[in-house]
């Protein structure tokens, strides 16, 4: 899996630097958060790459509404796929 990092800045640094001196000390519930959002990163980061086969004009429509919302086409793709797959959005046949 491809791993995903963003250089962090300077406030980020000196928030790294207080750690590691022990200046700076995290409560109990402070560290159950930052252990839920890491987890919570580190899935949202896991990707699989799928090859999907859809009519023309869909994928046609698909693009030009993404434009409209200036998103990525994938990424709306994506964002419809896992609103489905949480039951916020149903389909109708």
């Amino acid at each position: 899996m491809k791993k995903y990092s963003k250089p962090i800045d300077q406030y980020e640094k000196e928030l790294e630097t207080f750690l590691n001196k022990g200046e700076f000390t995290l409560s109990k519930n402070q560290k159950k958060i930052v252990n839920e959002h890491r987890e919570a990163a580190k899935n949202y980061l896991a990707r699989k790459s799928i090859t999907l086969r859809v009519k023309k004009d869909d994928l046609i429509s698909v693009k030009k509404k993404a434009q409209q919302q200036g998103i990525p086409y994938q990424t709306l793709i994506n964002l419809l796929l896992g609103q489905y797959a949480k039951g916020k959005i149903k389909l109708a046949i």
